[in-house]
């Protein structure tokens, strides 16, 4: 499966889901990579697979509510949903570079790997308009690498819905991000470019870090 987002909706007892993991597992450098961590609570129930670059949210079914602290076998996984993917692209520091220190968000990145599984492949196929009204066609289909940065997503996907993230001092400061609410995408991007006072005009160069794919809203 190349398109990522078809997983959305899917339970965690899916062969399909199964597959897929299975599949990526076999091209990550970890042994063990197909085994999550289990997060649980009333609400939502988060698997991370640190080695695989992967988080996935899934959502009870009403009248289901997991005690928080179960174990993945204590789910009912048939009362569970896929609500939406995190991958990560996420670099490799030395442990002497003290970018990789600092905020607790930045530890949390830094438990996951690299996605292993590229190019991602997305259906966005459609129009979009501009600021002076001008109508773009899209591609049928983008092709998300390591690499792909700011500019390559809008200029595919035209001006994002909801954005946010870039204000104050470089050090410490929430990185640029963009969702195409109707499309099921957001991005959060990573970098020096991505922070600070000039993150917005620097952001078209900026690496994307998280890559959040849910299920496309309509009207928004």
């Amino acid at each position: 499966m190349s398109n990522v987002r078809n997983l959305v909706g899917l339970r965690p007892s899916s062969e399909k889901l199964s597959h897929y993991l299975e599949s990526l597992a076999s091209r990550a450098p970890t042994p063990d990579a197909a085994t999550p961590e289990v997060k649980a609570y009333p609400d939502a129930v988060y698997m991370n697979y640190y080695g695989l670059g992967l988080s996935l949210l899934f959502s009870p079914r009403p009248g289901y509510k997991p005690k928080a602290g179960l174990t993945l076998s204590e789910l009912d996984k048939d009362q569970l949903v896929l609500d939406s993917v995190d991958i990560y692209n996420i670099p490799k520091r030395a442990s002497s570079d003290p970018k990789s220190k600092g905020s607790s968000s930045r530890s949390a990145e830094l438990a996951f790997s690299s996605f292993p599984g590229f190019p991602i492949t997305l259906d966005v196929g459609g129009i979009w308009e501009d600021k002076d009204n001008k109508v773009h066609t899209r591609p049928p289909q983008l092709q998300v690498t390591l690499q792909t940065t700011g500019k390559e997503f809008v200029q595919c996907l035209g001006e994002p819905d909801r954005k946010g993230g870039g204000a104050g001092p470089s050090s410490g400061s929430i990185g640029i991000w963009c969702e195409w609410s109707k499309d099921g995408i957001m991005i959060e991007f990573g970098g020096d470019e991505a922070r600070g006072p000039q993150a917005w005009e620097r952001g078209k160069d900026a690496v994307w870090k998280v890559m959040t794919l849910f299920a496309p809203q309509a009207g928004k």
